[in-house]
């Protein structure tokens, strides 16, 4: 007989409770810290959260890294439903960046903006899925550890980056090693244009049309991955290889599917960044939203809701990290960085922690209710 402990609990405390007990505690730890350090936590959280949070302009900042994180979380989510640890979701980003950048590059003086932006995110999106198509074909044929091989595959794609921006696309900018600008019908409407169409204004920040794309992978990715055949055998692989090959499925080709739109989807990550952002390719333009988004679907129980909620905490820590930094000059940036650990320290290692628990409490409101019928 299972202990309460040990109980299945519904969907919506897997992805929506457990989590958010998880960042409690995160929270409450680095409050912890946060008063040792002889800093006030209350003032630290009202900080902290106003400063991404409290305007139009913080929400801006806040959803703009809420995209990033979105689409490297998917991206880690997929490859993890399909039984792999994708660890090079940086890489596959840099990637990304990189072939939307070259396309613009090479085609904004030619093409008008509704050929051109589709054109970039498809670019964007097919060399990131490329990026990790070379690791799942050597994992699926030859063996390779994935989590290996796509870490070696971000070294190799920040090299790449550097040697295609110094020596083949770069121009001359004083210190700044970086392409030259695409053409003005080559970039993402950003939120400002777009919502002032429809009369609602709103600052200028970076968040732009990318948001909504990442919103729309996260639905196609539910769509795929829980409502068709095919993303059932590729969870089916995830959790059970030799069930799976004995009900007639094929491991490595779904190896090579899962870990392609793994790619692609962190891919978007970059289009998000050269496309919407900077027109203009440059050097760590991803800035760690790679390894974040390992955090991201670790929050998010890989389920594409949860990670739209762990993405936009995590944006929000960086955001309102930020203005904290900024209004509270005791607060380091390395004491930000703390924080945003335990939040993953928490939320990944001592994830499992709360889950006995809450598991007994769901058993105990059974059996309550239960007695409640029988008495009534």
């Amino acid at each position: 007989m299972r202990s309460d402990a040990s109980l299945p609990l519904p969907t919506w405390i897997e992805v929506g409770v457990l989590p958010l007990l998880n960042v409690a505690l995160a929270l409450v730890a680095a409050g912890l810290l946060v008063w040792a350090l002889g800093q006030d936590p209350w003032l630290a959280v009202r900080l902290l959260v106003d400063g991404a949070f409290g305007s139009p302009l913080a929400w801006g900042y806040t959803l703009y890294y809420t995209t990033n994180y979105l689409c490297t979380g998917l991206a880690v989510a997929v490859a993890f439903r399909g039984g792999h640890f994708n660890i090079g979701a940086e890489g596959q980003a840099t990637l990304g960046g990189l072939g939307a950048g070259l396309l613009l590059l090479g085609l904004d003086a030619w093409l008008p903006a509704p050929l051109l932006l589709p054109l970039g995110v498809l670019a964007g999106a097919a060399a990131g899925g490329l990026w990790a198509f070379v690791p799942a074909l050597l994992q699926s044929w030859r063996g390779s550890h994935v989590v290996v091989t796509t870490i070696m595959f971000n070294f190799l794609a920040a090299a790449l980056m550097v040697w295609l921006l110094v020596d083949v696309v770069g121009v001359s900018t004083g210190l700044a090693v970086e392409s030259r600008r695409f053409a003005p019908d080559a970039a993402l409407p950003g939120a400002q244009a777009l919502l002032a169409q429809v009369g609602i204004d709103v600052p200028d920040t970076p968040l732009n049309l990318a948001f909504v794309l990442a919103l729309l992978a996260c639905a196609g990715v539910w769509l795929l991955l829980w409502r068709t055949g095919l993303g059932l055998a590729v969870r089916t692989v995830g959790l059970a290889p030799d069930a799976a090959r004995y009900a007639g499925h094929d491991p490595k080709r779904l190896t090579l599917l899962s870990l392609t739109l793994s790619g692609a989807l962190a891919g978007l990550a970059g289009v998000n960044e050269i496309v919407g952002v900077h027109h203009k390719l440059l050097l760590d333009f991803v800035a760690g939203a790679g390894y974040t988004g390992i955090a991201v679907a670790l929050l998010g129980r890989n389920h594409p809701l949860g990670i739209v909620l762990a993405a936009l905490l995590f944006g929000a820590l960086a955001q309102g990290g930020s203005e904290l930094v900024f209004e509270m000059p005791a607060f380091t940036r390395d004491m930000s960085l703390a924080v945003q650990g335990l939040v993953v320290l928490f939320c990944g290692a001592l994830a499992a922690m709360p889950r006995p628990w809450v598991a007994r409490a769901w058993a105990g409101w059974g059996r309550w209710r239960a007695a409640g019928r029988r008495d009534g």
